[in-house]
């Protein structure tokens, strides 16, 4: 279920509210252009800054207007384990398909508690879970041997792995096996992380160009000679797009980016704020060069 292309989605905001017009036209145009699965309020949907009522408006939503089509695998994660119980258990009681659980950041647990702090979720919800390792964002890293235990309880399934460590890939499907669902959240390493036998990408890039994606994971996944030259040619043409993307941090390019497809504003919410002239021109370039724009 959990496989390809899988949009991080924006959440767009108007005058510092919920943008729900722009935010149904985003997920139709996902259901149109190939995307995979959809990933409402994760990182990229700024959760940090969403009320909870925000955050469960944006679950809801997704669902609805998804409507069963793809996937969506609600980002529920907290570093409090109650909060992300009552998230998990709401996106459950909405429909989603899935929840991604980031690793408690700041709190800095040990291993044992990032063990406990996922056997409390996995003990209350009843959906499949998604570890979300971000060391760069949560300043812990989830071990193997750690996530190697979560994967023997009923809904621990997969990891969304952000390590930027392509050897975790090999060194976790070597003590998970190849049922453990592996999902990068690089977009730049998609293409190796996929080789080593990894299950596609939770997507940044996807947000603005979701046919180029969806076809890149497709491809990469192909026996074919041809299909697989294909998804390093796209490859090829969405690196620039990539990189351009976390010239600042996210999600402020990508709504750049969407505001230059008409998708929606450039408006974060603080302490973000929006991207510099400067990414503003990279940003151009890169999605004019991908021929986005």
């Amino acid at each position: 279920m959990f496989k390809g292309s899988n949009v991080a989605l924006v959440t767009p905001f108007i005058n510092n509210k919920l943008d729900e017009e722009n935010y149904i036209k985003i997920i139709n145009f996902h259901l149109k252009n190939g995307t995979n699965g959809l990933v409402p309020a994760g990182t990229t949907g700024e959760s940090p800054t969403l009320s909870h009522d925000e955050h469960q408006k944006v679950i809801e939503l997704c669902i609805k207007e998804s409507s069963g089509k793809i996937p969506v695998i609600a980002g529920t994660g907290s570093n409090s384990t109650e909060e992300a119980i009552s998230l998990t258990t709401h996106a459950e009681k909405a429909g989603a398909n899935g929840a991604l659980i980031v690793t408690p950041y700041y709190n800095k647990p040990t291993q044992e508690g990032l063990y406990q702090h996922y056997k409390a979720i996995n003990d209350t919800c009843g959906i499949p879970l998604i570890i979300y390792n971000i060391p760069s964002r949560s300043v812990i890293d989830m071990s193997v041997d750690t996530m190697a235990r979560l994967f023997e309880l009923k809904n621990i399934i997969g990891v969304k792995d952000a390590t930027g460590n392509l050897n975790r890939v090999d060194q976790q499907r070597e003590k998970m096996g190849a049922e453990f669902i592996q999902l990068t959240g690089e977009d730049a390493n998609a293409l190796e992380f996929n080789r080593r036998g990894g299950s596609g990408c939770i997507s940044v890039t996807a947000n603005v160009a979701p046919k180029l994606c969806s076809d890149f994971q497709k491809f990469s996944f192909s026996s074919s000679d041809n299909e697989k030259k294909e998804s390093e040619r796209i490859d090829q043409i969405l690196q620039p797009v990539h990189k351009s993307l976390f010239i600042e941090s996210n999600p402020s390019p990508v709504k750049y980016a969407a505001k230059l497809l008409n998708l929606c504003s450039d408006e974060v919410r603080l302490p973000l704020v929006k991207v510099m002239k400067s990414t503003q021109d990279e940003i151009k370039k890169a999605l004019s060069s991908a021929k986005l724009i």
